[in-house]
This record gives C-alpha cells, structure tokens and sequence, in this order.
C-alpha cells in the first residue's frame, strides 16, 4: 500500500496572506504603517526569524526580535484559525485519498501549533491525522 506524506504551507494551503498580514500588523504596531506585499514578497522563503531581524535593522524599530517574533506568531495563529485556504484541487485529493484508506501524514517546518491551527481552520484536521512538525525532528 502507498502512503502520502504532505508539505502544509504552498502545497496543501495557501498561507502567505496571513503571514503576510501578520507580519504587517506587528509592524504597524511598531510604527512601520506602510509595510506592502511587495515588500512582503521579498522575504518569502526566508525565516520569520530572519526577516524579523533585518526588517528590525531596516526600520530601527527598539523592540527586541524575540518580542517580534512573539507578537506575529500571535497574529498569524489567529488568522491561520480563521482564514487559511486550502487550494480546492489539494482538497479535494486529500478527501479522494482518505475515501480510499490511503494513509496520510503531514509534514511541515511550521511549528505544530501554526499546524494545528491550519488544519483546524481548513477542516483539513479531520482527514490529516499525522503530523509531524520541525519541531519534532532533529
């Protein structure tokens, strides 16, 4: 029997909006109203860490990364809850494969709660059981 182990963010859901959108409130919060997607789409691929720390050096905000980092993971726990899509084609072969018995496991460099959270607000939780984040892995 096959098994099907699944990337989360860009493969299975589409979750640059929200950390888009997490990301520009906590800079708003710190006095950076002005941060666009254009800007945004500089750091995809990039940590959150990283980016937090050369948009930190960038804007001279006082706060230290780690608040930073605290602050939009809040953020994008609350919107990945609320608003994350799951692209329908990859929906729909997650519900296809679960219909067939086809194990299934997610595997993400997320942390697990921004998966959890994911799957929770997609529905997805119910089909994608196993989960394994980069937390969890040496």
């Amino acid at each position: 029997m096959i098994s099907v182990i699944f990337d989360l963010d860009g493969t299975l859901v589409d979750s640059e909006p929200n950390y888009y959108e997490s990301g520009r409130r906590t800079l708003e919060r710190h006095g950076v109203p002005d941060f666009t997607w254009e800007q945004h789409s500089r750091f995809i691929g990039i940590g959150t860490l990283e980016t937090l720390e050369i948009l930190k050096e960038r804007h001279g905000l006082d706060a230290p990364v780690e608040q930073l980092l605290a602050e939009q993971n809040a953020a994008y726990l609350e919107l990945a809850r609320a608003h994350t899509e799951a692209f329908p084609e990859m929906r729909t072969f997650v519900e296809l494969l679960h219909a067939r018995g086809v194990p299934m496991a997610v595997a993400s460099g997320s942390s697990r709660e921004a998966i959890d959270a994911v799957l929770a607000g997609t529905g997805l939780d119910a089909l994608l059981t196993t989960v394994v984040s980069a937390e969890e892995v040496a």
